[in-house]
């Protein structure tokens, strides 16, 4: 294949998030936006060190799981959701596959206990929040509001019907558009830095059906040749207020943002009526939330997660417990009743607000949230945490957190993930440091997408203990004592088997794991102050493979 060949093949299978693989011959094509069993037409756009990437051209047949009907009439164009021609088990064995394909590339299958995808309690309408832009839905098309075009940084697709929210959510966005065609407001274009109406945030809780209405703006006024912009935001506000909706209106807002770039972000926010928050409930707590404040997205599919989370992390009576990158303190609260301590961290200030207020509402005293860089604060805790549990942003945890969070020298930590790729890297500096994966799985939050979270039990390995054990001579075919594969055995079937060439240091580090005893020096530094190399994860794997052919372990 050479860049500009048309190719037509069929999907083997689709890599997290969204990358679907074609075989075509001897090598491999990557394509976005692809379902397994899609026989399509592509177009090679990338060929560059061995990797291919191509442009879907045509759908040329559907996957034989595909729906015919019932599917969301904005997909296909909108960009939001990916597998919304699929029925939702199909989805969640797409997800558990994707996941599990990551994890066991870095943990062998059969070494930990994968407990499946849990599934949303609801696959539609779950969505507590939604950011929509304005736009066109082509250059100098009629105004749009909604969400981007599929594989498109400008153009915007109106979505009246989006499948994944609340329809009292599309009756606000549907208003919204209609009111400001009518004034013909002018949206704010990207390159010319010009325009005046930028995105509508909506939030609206499950539990309490109380909705926040945010329009984000730019201050140029100057299109507004009569009248003012308070008697056209005051119009639009009555346009909201009059609408027949199945929940409550708490606060309908303003917000200001003339920053160069394409983010929903708060200059200044003026409540035009009622209130700047709401509240939301969550497995039996209260929590206030504001327009910008981080609060999961999907208010019944956290309640699967935290839950999840509470199980993982076992008995926390009497127990001190770190909730690093912390947000709005939902687990925090959540483990506190039981806890001796529960201590947040969190980088933004708002989140961090939130949280205190929330615990003080819910009547938690044993709760205390930081304010800070998890890199930078772990080195001021004085105390030291029985157990930690860390929710970290999609790119993970900053390497240089890693090192400071495994000194802490927890017997169990709970890893939450929004992006499993972040998880298996961070993983591996875990793995080198004592740590293993006890169980984990997945919690489908965000249905029709290509999102995954994900949950890791680990836990510290004790290599030192002993395990007695009553064994019959009859009962034994070949003992540890009777087969002793030296190390030249050992390295000759590394290599013949996975052609990785490993060293005597790096066996004795994975006898030690395996609890075989070696003598001293094999896995000693040369010096106090010498830094010793870990062994490799893949060279571990493949030593321990060795370790069982010998029948060692």
């Amino acid at each position: 294949m050479k860049k500009g060949d048309v190719i037509e093949g069929i999907v083997e299978r689709v890599d997290f998030p969204n990358k679907g693989i074609i075989k075509v011959g001897e090598e491999t094509l990557v394509v976005k936006n692809a379902i397994p069993g899609q026989k399509m037409r592509v177009r090679v756009s990338k060929k560059r060190k061995g990797k291919i990437e191509g442009q879907m051209l045509e759908i040329v047949e559907k996957a034989s799981q595909e729906l015919t009907e019932g599917v969301c009439p904005h997909f296909t164009r909108c960009g939001g959701c990916t597998y919304q021609s699929l029925p939702y088990d199909e989805q969640l064995k797409l997800k558990e596959e994707q996941a599990r394909r990551l994890l066991d590339s870095v943990c062998p299958r059969d070494s930990y206990q994968w407990q499946g995808m849990k599934s949303s309690p609801i696959s539609a309408g779950y969505r507590n929040k939604m950011e929509f832009s304005f736009g066109d839905e082509y250059k100098g098309g009629p105004l749009a509001l909604g969400m981007h075009k599929r594989g498109s940084f400008y153009d915007i697709v109106t979505t009246e019907h989006c499948q994944i929210v609340h329809e009292d959510v599309c009756q606000i966005l549907k208003e919204t558009r209609e009111y400001f065609v009518e004034r013909e407001a002018p949206f704010y274009q990207k390159l010319q830095h010009t325009g005046y109406l930028r995105h509508l945030l909506v939030r609206r809780a499950v539990k309490t059906g109380e909705i926040l209405v945010d329009l984000v703006t730019t201050t140029q006024l100057h299109w507004l040749e009569h009248g003012k912009e308070e008697d056209l935001l005051k119009g639009w506000q009555n346009r909201i207020c009059r609408l027949s909706l199945g929940g409550r209106l708490a606060g309908i807002l303003h917000t200001r943002n003339d920053t160069l770039a394409d983010v929903v972000q708060n200059d200044h926010t003026d409540i035009l009526w009622g209130q700047d928050f709401f509240y939301e409930e969550l497995m039996g707590l209260r929590f206030k939330i504001t327009p910008f404040s981080f609060f999961q997205t999907n208010t019944l599919g956290a309640e699967v997660l935290y839950e999840t989370v509470r199980n993982y992390i076992g008995d926390t009576r009497g127990k001190v417990i770190f909730d690093l990158y912390s947000g709005t303190g939902t687990i925090a609260q959540i483990l506190a009743p039981v806890a001796e301590q529960v201590v947040g961290v969190e980088i933004v200030a708002e989140a961090v607000a939130a949280a205190r207020e929330n615990t003080t509402m819910n009547g938690l005293d044993n709760c205390q949230f930081l304010e800070g860089d998890v890199l930078k604060v772990v080195d001021e805790l004085e105390e030291k945490p029985d157990l930690l549990v860390l929710d970290p942003p999609r790119d993970g945890i900053h390497p240089k957190a890693l090192p400071k969070i495994i000194r802490f020298g927890v017997e169990r930590m709970v890893y939450v993930s929004c992006k499993p790729t972040s998880l298996v890297r961070d993983l591996e500096i875990f793995f080198q440091n004592g740590y293993w994966v006890e169980k984990a799985c997945g919690v489908d939050m965000f249905p029709g997408t290509t999102g995954i979270e994900s949950i890791v039990l680990l836990s510290k390995l004790h290599t030192k203990q002993n395990i007695e054990v009553e064994l019959e001579m009859s009962e034994m075919d070949l003992t540890a004592a009777e087969s002793k594969a030296t190390y030249e055995e050992i390295k000759d079937y590394v290599l013949e088997h996975t052609g990785l060439k490993v060293s005597s240091l790096y066996i004795a580090q994975v006898k030690e794991k395996c609890g075989i005893i070696e003598r001293v020096n094999y896995n000693q530094p040369k010096s106090e102050n010498s830094r010793q190399p870990k062994c490799p994860l893949e060279k571990e794997v493949a030593i321990r493979e060795a370790l069982k052919h010998f029948r060692m372990i």
